[in-house]
């Protein structure tokens, strides 16, 4: 066109081509730019931030130290030692953290609805309801909290995120104070499951050697005799005296056989050996006759061989029990923090320009599939 053209026609032929470029890639548009676009402005203009708060712990066993003394001195300064021992713990606490019981928990001493919901928050990532079910809170919980267990270190990642940076830090706190007090409760479980029998045997024990020291001491204040052995052993050396003493006065008798019966010191000798006669018989008496003192000594000695048992039972149960509390002592779990809950001074999420990026990368596959489909029937129909 020279200059004498009309203006409107130069304004025509400026807006045809664009207009056409626009009808052209109408769909790639429609499916790809505009989507991409609404999403943008979602995220950069109404999406709220939300701040992460990270923890790293492990789980390990007491005695872990002692058998984990080969590793590098890092690897036990943080406790990887005792990374192994503990798990099958350690998945467990993991487990725990994302399970109802701790929602409930930590909703008990924070109030997660109102965590959840902060003037702050965007419509689409907030938590809905005001007065949520116990599912609605775990879902939406689960969506804000990450557990992750690493079997290779044993390191269990904690990440929290939050509309305010306090929000997180206290929410990571609340759960890691959870997990340490699971890892209590399965200590104590533990514990029990390990003394219980120990403890049993103990008090049984406990209880046979008082009932047979009982029995002794009952025996002692019937006989009025502390031991009867040691009575039994005085009698017979009395016994034994006593005959030695009746030979020496019979043998002196004898020899007096020439100085007559009657004569003051034969009748003294001879009082003398039936003296010693009454003596003897009497102690013969004491220690084989009745309930005398060879049957007292036996029900004594059967009395003390049960108390001597007893004893070594209860002896032999207290040491199983010291054992059994040693065991269990070195069994018990501990959780070892790697790192803290942090404070975060800048908000990570929503990941703006990689969700942006990903929409547009995941809608033009899709557009150039399609376009690429849709190319292939037309050439087949042609």
């Amino acid at each position: 066109m020279d200059s004498r053209t009309p203006p409107y026609l130069l304004q025509q032929a400026d807006i045809a081509p664009r207009a056409g470029w626009l009808r052209r890639h109408r769909w790639f548009i429609a499916i790809v730019l505009l989507p991409t676009t609404l999403v943008a402005l979602w995220l950069f203009l109404f999406a709220a931030d939300q701040y992460e708060s990270e923890a790293h712990f492990l789980v390990r066993k007491a005695d872990q130290g002692q058998s984990g003394s080969s590793l590098p001195g890092f690897a036990q300064m943080v406790g990887l030692g005792g990374a192994l021992g503990g798990g099958g713990e350690a998945v467990s606490v993991a487990d725990y953290l994302d399970s109802h019981d701790a929602v409930m928990a930590a909703d008990e001493r924070l109030d997660l609805t109102a965590l959840f919901r902060r003037p702050e928050a965007d419509f689409i990532s907030r938590l809905w309801y005001a007065d949520p079910d116990a599912e609605d809170l775990v879902r939406h919980f689960r969506g804000k909290v990450d557990v992750a267990y690493d079997i290779d270190t044993g390191i269990t990642e904690l990440a929290v995120r939050a509309y305010r940076p306090q929000d997180a830090e206290a929410l990571t706190t609340t759960l890691l104070q959870l997990g340490e007090e699971r890892v209590n409760a399965l200590n104590e479980r533990g514990q029990e499951a390990l003394l219980e029998s120990a403890r049993r045997q103990l008090d049984e024990a406990e209880a046979d050697l008082g009932r047979v020291s009982g029995a002794l001491a009952a025996y002692r204040r019937s006989e009025r005799q502390v031991d009867p052995t040691l009575s039994g052993r005085a009698g017979t050396e009395l016994e034994t005296t006593l005959r030695g003493e009746l030979a020496q006065l019979r043998s002196q008798d004898a020899a007096m056989s020439g100085i007559a019966a009657d004569s003051p010191q034969r009748v003294a000798l001879r009082r003398r050996i039936a003296a010693v006669e009454a003596e003897v018989a009497a102690a013969e008496a004491r220690i084989s006759g009745g309930r005398g003192l060879t049957a007292a000594i036996g029900n004594f000695e059967d009395l003390r061989m049960r108390q001597e048992f007893a004893a070594k039972r209860y002896e032999l149960a207290a040491g199983m029990y010291e054992k059994a509390r040693s065991d269990a002592l070195r069994q018990n779990l501990f959780v070892v923090r790697i790192v803290e809950p942090n404070l975060p001074e800048r908000a990570l999420y929503p990941r703006r320009i990689t969700i942006v990026l990903t929409v547009l990368a995941g809608l033009a596959l899709a557009y150039g599939i399609g376009w690429l489909l849709l190319a292939g029937m037309r050439e087949h129909a042609a």
